[in-house]
């Protein structure tokens, strides 16, 4: 596959793409790869935290979703439909290593505690210095309001998605975000603005690691 046809199909749809690579078009799958190599790392960090283990788990959901390319029938975006695939591998992993967090759904009731450690919000810090207390603050977090700010407020996923990503309801997500917002202390992450889009970066050789071992994969 020329490589200007697969800059070209940037432009395209999900839906397109898809079809495209369901005809025979196997290299565009590197669109929906690079398309969506951020959003996964963000939400597969959130679960993990383990840095060392994320690229392998987005690689294992592009290749189950490519396996399973055939079975979207279009009822979520499937954006979701492969956040929802990452967030199963990514749980996967967790209970063969016996870490067992919970993202089900749950009452939510009570106050959250704030930690009392952490920076102080009423401190000047650098923009780059932001983006890394927001990082920390977020993997602080226990996982099901964790994975909930990563998507709202970092991946900026709408309610809808990230419910249906998760199996929650639209209201759970809705608490956890709020509970979230208190145990980060909603001022540092409101201070941060448009740094926030910035975190959790996944480009350049991490990008074309994983495009390169998901298709390595493939053609085994």
């Amino acid at each position: 596959m020329e490589i200007l046809e697969i800059a070209s199909g940037s432009a395209w749809t999900d839906e397109q793409v898809i079809e495209r690579v369901l005809a025979g078009d196997t290299a565009l799958y590197e669109i929906i790869m690079r398309r969506y190599n951020q959003r996964l790392y963000r939400v597969v960090r959130a679960i993990l935290r383990d840095d060392n283990e994320v690229e392998d788990v987005i690689q294992d959901a592009y290749v189950r979703a490519y396996r399973s390319l055939n079975q979207f029938e279009g009822r979520s975006s499937f954006s979701t439909w492969l956040v929802r695939i990452a967030v199963h591998e990514a749980l996967a992993r967790l209970r063969r290593s016996h870490r067992f967090p919970s993202l089900a759904e749950e009452e939510e009731t009570g106050e959250a505690q704030v930690p009392s450690a952490g920076p102080d919000p009423e401190e000047v810090l650098s923009q780059s210095e932001l983006r890394i207390v927001l990082e920390e603050t977020i993997l602080q977090l226990p996982a099901r309001y964790r994975v909930v700010v990563m998507m709202r407020d970092i991946e900026e996923m709408s309610t809808a998605e990230t419910a249906a990503a998760l199996g929650i309801t639209e209201q759970n997500v809705k608490v956890r975000l709020h509970r979230a917002h208190t145990l980060a202390r909603k001022i540092l992450l409101a201070r941060i603005g448009a740094c926030t889009t910035a975190a959790f970066p996944f480009m350049n050789a991490r990008c074309d690691r994983v495009v390169e071992g998901v298709f390595s994969r493939l053609a085994d």
